[in-house]
């Protein structure tokens, strides 16, 4: 068996790039280092650093290679272990699901206060469309998701803990003055809730469509607009100073709100998702105002 101590100052020299700095990280001094080293190196019957003592640096063997990977993996877990276990019962990790386009910058905010307000709770976030999220809950790889959906949408296998409505708005860049069938369409890929709302509209208003741009990603999105490969339909948040919104008198009328909606895989929450989802539902805003800079255009 592995002796963890031994690992966590194998883990700790390679990353800091040294014996006294590697010590250094773990309050050990350097001769005292060396020695967890050998005796690992002895243990396993093979060297796994070179030491290079003229430049007073050090370089994995084959074998170091080898092992660093499942070290720090093997570390990391006996830490977690320990933090959950000596923080009690409360402690605990919640994933999230958040959709593709969340702003990350109110993301950031509202992770790093849950932090500031549950520092015993560590709340992994998992990107993705909502069909995507739908089958990591059906996975059971995350606890919790943000979906978008149709407002009043049946909940389905998945309770809906909260919700909150979110305007839709046709962008295109300004570069692209004049929109004629086929209608070159900015979107994500298949099965987002988006995509089937710009498809339906245009084919119920009998409009040809092709799609000239398909990205996984918001910025994605967001850039091929500004650069006037084609059109989108973007929540208030997602329209970009750069982006100039397409009135109905060019063919683009209003179509229906979607929702943010808060969903848990499992109708029986242990306490610590619960801390999670009450904190998202005081905290949560969803924005339906565009910035001024672009709404005088």
């Amino acid at each position: 068996m592995f002796d963890l101590e031994l690992l966590r100052t194998f883990v700790c020299v390679v990353d800091a790039g040294g014996f006294t700095r590697g010590g250094e990280r773990i309050n050990r001094t350097q001769s005292t280092v060396s020695q967890q080293i050998r005796k690992l190196e002895e243990q396993l019957g093979r060297p796994l650093l070179l030491r290079q003592r003229a430049g007073k640096s050090i370089h994995l063997t084959e074998d170091g290679e080898r092992l660093i990977g499942y070290a720090r993996r093997l570390v990391q877990l006996a830490t977690e272990a320990h933090s959950v276990v000596c923080a009690g019962a409360e402690a605990g990790m919640v994933k999230l699901g958040v959709p593709e386009d969340f702003d990350v910058q109110q993301l950031m905010t509202l992770l790093s206060g849950f932090a500031r307000q549950h520092a015993e709770v560590r709340l992994d976030t998992f990107n993705g469309l909502s069909v995507d999220l739908y089958a990591r809950l059906e996975g059971k790889d995350i606890d919790l998701a943000l979906v978008k959906r149709d407002v009043g949408q049946e909940p389905g296998a998945y309770p809906v803990l909260a919700s909150w409505p979110e305007h839709l708005y046709w962008v295109a860049g300004y570069g692209l003055q004049s929109i004629v069938s086929p209608v070159p369409l900015v979107v994500f890929g298949q099965g987002c809730i988006y995509r089937n709302r710009i498809i339906h509209a245009l084919e119920s208003a009998g409009r040809t469509w092709r799609v000239a741009f398909s990205s996984q990603s918001l910025t994605g999105i967001q850039a091929a607009v500004s650069a006037n490969l084609g059109i989108s339909l973007v929540p208030a948040s997602a329209v970009l100073p750069s982006h100039r919104l397409l009135r109905e008198q060019e063919g683009f009328f209003p179509v229906p709100p979607s929702e943010l909606a808060l969903v848990s895989a499992s109708r029986l929450m242990p306490n610590v998702q619960r801390k999670v989802v009450d904190y998202l539902t005081a905290h949560l805003e969803v924005s339906n105002v565009i910035k001024k800079a672009t709404t005088a255009h």
